[in-house]
């Protein structure tokens, strides 16, 4: 019988990794994009190597397995990390948090394109076509993107891609490794961190600026949200199993929207909400969620 002591735990990551889109906007007040991916990652880094000392954990020494753990953070950190806070100068931290759930979606394009191991079922196609309808019902086609800044969004949908990526590449090549996720997860962070830091010497504050509010926010998005988070999600996965856990993604897009608009004044038009309704409804129908399995 599975641990019933997950839910804070849950709870705790949809309100952190729902709020990292407003982080990220404050941190742009002083920092480039390249400065943000950097600051979480090294914030984050830290976090999750004071835990793994804390706890004895290993860190692997394998040349074989830094590579493996660097294409995920490739992936999963460095890109992403930079494609958000690049598209965040110019879209609503609101709209990046909904981009944010078609994650699943992504994920499953990739696997059937690259990494194809069986036949698409019709379930799962009709889950992506969904998905599809809900992300342009987002952008307000009809509309002819509206407000929408187009390289905003070519950037946030490039970062969910690389999610995309980053999801069956760990499951095919770094999961048989047997590593403790701890372990995983503060060599990924590191590395991502390091690979990071000569973007930051270049070009990583945008002006010398220093007000307390978005040093808290970027403090939150790399202490919190790129170190305890991944503390927390292995304690999920761990109590309530890999597809409770997944579900999370549908948490973040709500509390994206909702302290965009209370924190930032972020304006939000019908037809985002009702998107991200859709979005999220589609992910859950290409996972299966809604498909009974014949016995």
């Amino acid at each position: 019988m599975k641990n019933k002591n997950w839910l804070p735990a849950y709870i705790a990551l949809g309100i952190v990794w729902g709020c990292s889109f407003l982080f990220i906007k404050m941190g742009l007040e002083f920092l480039t994009p390249f400065g943000v991916a950097f600051g979480r990652c090294a914030l984050g880094a830290v976090t999750l190597l004071i835990y793994a000392r804390a706890r004895k954990i290993s860190l692997p020494k394998e040349k074989h397995i830094w590579i493996k753990l660097w294409f995920v953070a490739l992936t999963l950190n460095i890109i992403p990390g930079i494609l958000f806070a690049y598209a965040e100068v110019r879209v609503t931290s609101v709209l990046a948090g909904i981009i944010n759930a078609t994650t699943p979606l992504a994920t499953l394009i990739v696997i059937l394109i690259a990494f194809r191991e069986e036949k698409p079922k019709r379930y799962q196609l009709f889950g992506l076509l969904v998905g599809g309808v809900g992300v342009l019902t987002v952008l307000g086609v009809w509309k002819g993107l509206g407000p929408n800044n187009i390289v905003g969004i070519i950037a946030l949908l490039g970062a969910v891609t690389c999610y995309g990526i980053s999801f069956p590449f760990t499951k095919r090549y770094v999961i048989p490794l047997g590593l403790k996720p701890e372990a995983a997860a503060t060599m990924q962070i590191s590395l991502a961190a390091l690979t990071l830091l000569p973007l930051y010497l270049y070009d990583g504050i945008a002006k010398d600026e220093y007000r307390l509010a978005p040093i808290l926010g970027m403090i939150a998005l790399g202490a919190i949200g790129t170190g305890f988070a991944y503390i927390w999600n292995f304690a999920i996965i761990a109590s309530a199993g890999s597809s409770i856990a997944s579900t999370v993604t549908y948490v973040t897009p709500v509390v994206a929207v909702f302290v965009g608009w209370l924190f930032k004044g972020e304006h939000i038009t019908w037809n985002q909400p009702l998107g991200a309704a859709v979005v999220i409804f589609g992910a859950a129908v290409s996972q299966g969620r809604f498909h009974k399995s014949k016995a």
